[in-house]
């Protein structure tokens, strides 16, 4: 007879069966997963407000703006999801469709990819 993996109850039902109930299963993936969960949430809630700060600035799919403005509005340069260098040199940085490239002092170019 098998033991439940959270509890240590025993199962009862199909031999393959791993928790006594739904409740045992969801606390044993729960705890299996929160440290990854916890950094995934994490990042990609940097990216998503990495995501609407451009789309807020860059309406038109072209536009150019500062590093300043950016920043205080709180967007992370550390996150993106896309790093594109192109045969002349130029390197944009995506967060998802909503890309950027840095222009001299402290201009930033905003784009989004169709």
């Amino acid at each position: 007879m098998m033991e439940c993996l959270e509890c240590g109850e025993k199962i009862v039902g199909r031999a393959d069966k791993k928790f006594c109930d739904d409740a045992c299963r969801n606390s044993f993936n729960n705890k299996q997963n929160s440290d990854s969960t916890n950094l995934m949430r994490n990042v990609n809630n940097k990216l998503r407000k990495n995501f609407r700060i451009l789309s807020s600035i860059n309406k038109d799919g072209k536009t150019k703006t500062t590093k300043t403005k950016l920043t205080s509005k709180g967007f992370d340069f550390n996150f993106l999801t896309e790093l594109i260098t192109y045969k002349n040199g130029a390197e944009y940085r995506f967060v998802y469709n909503q890309g950027y490239k840095f222009l001299e002092d402290d201009w930033v170019l905003l784009v989004r990819k169709e």
